[in-house]
């Protein structure tokens, strides 16, 4: 079966000690494989504890983040593009450190509503700037991906095609980041981005239409699971869930969480990796 993830903001809100022991022993007490740690401050985390705690409970790490207004390497402004560059090589850095596996999310443009289309200057800065992060990443032997997410939060890609054709454009071997939550917004069904990405599939969020307890929204998730089994991807799958009672203030509205469909983080975990692994089973 393929290794099972839970995103750390369904246990905690920040990255301290404590923190950061109750997400780690969290997971493993429900049985996951792998903890998605988030990397917004990666100059805030303690790489030598995290790595520690991570080999005590035999569990394995991914990472991921959203880029910010003043940190867009898709902004016309060189001066924004240099300082995202610089998060990002500090995330790279931090997810080295405690031997992450992988490296996703929206690390292409900011992660918020945008005003316009993406401008030719625009679209090369982000090019430009995730050939350089693919560098990066390959020499830190982490895998690189980059998450496909709606039209509320990039106007870089918001479909598995816009992506692929984005990642073309690099000229390097990226890999796509799927999530059942923005694929059932944006895409035409569930199974024909899972087929259509191939080989370069190679992440994938689990997330219900309403970001609350697997299964009881909208989202298609055998027809999901059902194109998972049929191509063969035996990459990581990670729940990820938000709740203003778990994430921290800033974070609440840059992920618009105005009602909250859960506060018991261990139950609504547990539940989701029954969940997937019935429906990976068939």
């Amino acid at each position: 079966m393929n290794p099972l993830g839970v995103h750390a903001l369904v246990w905690v809100g920040d990255w301290s000690e404590p923190s950061a022991r109750k997400a780690v022993e969290s997971t493993r007490e429900v049985g996951f494989d792998i903890l998605e740690i988030p990397l917004l401050d990666p100059w805030s985390v303690d790489a030598g504890m995290t790595r520690r705690l991570l080999d005590d409970n035999g569990l394995q790490a991914t990472c991921s983040l959203g880029l910010g207004r003043d940190t867009d390497v898709s902004s016309e402004d060189p001066a924004v593009v240099a300082k995202g560059r610089e998060l990002l090589a500090a995330a790279v850095e931090a997810a080295h450190g405690f031997g992450a596996t992988h490296l996703c999310g929206v690390l292409y443009s900011m992660m918020g509503k945008y005003g316009a289309p993406i401008t030719p200057t625009s679209r090369q800065h982000c090019v430009e700037s995730m050939a350089w992060l693919h560098e990066q990443c390959a020499q830190a032997g982490i895998a690189l991906s980059l998450e496909v997410v709606n039209r509320y939060e990039t106007n870089v890609a918001n479909t598995a095609q816009e992506m692929l054709a984005l990642i073309d454009e690099t000229g390097v071997d990226i890999g796509v980041h799927l999530d059942s939550y923005h694929m059932n917004i944006e895409e035409n069904g569930l199974a024909e981005p899972v087929r259509e990405t191939g080989e370069r599939f190679r992440y994938l969020h689990i997330g219900e239409s309403h970001r609350g307890y697997l299964g009881t929204g909208n989202v298609d998730f055998d027809q999901l699971f059902g194109a998972v089994r049929e191509v063969g991807y035996t990459g990581p799958i990670t729940f990820e869930s938000f709740s203003s009672a778990v994430v921290n203030e800033d974070l609440t509205p840059m992920l618009a969480l105005w009602r909250n469909l859960w506060t018991d983080g261990k139950d609504l975990a547990t539940h989701a990796r029954a969940f997937m692994a019935e429906r990976l089973a068939g």
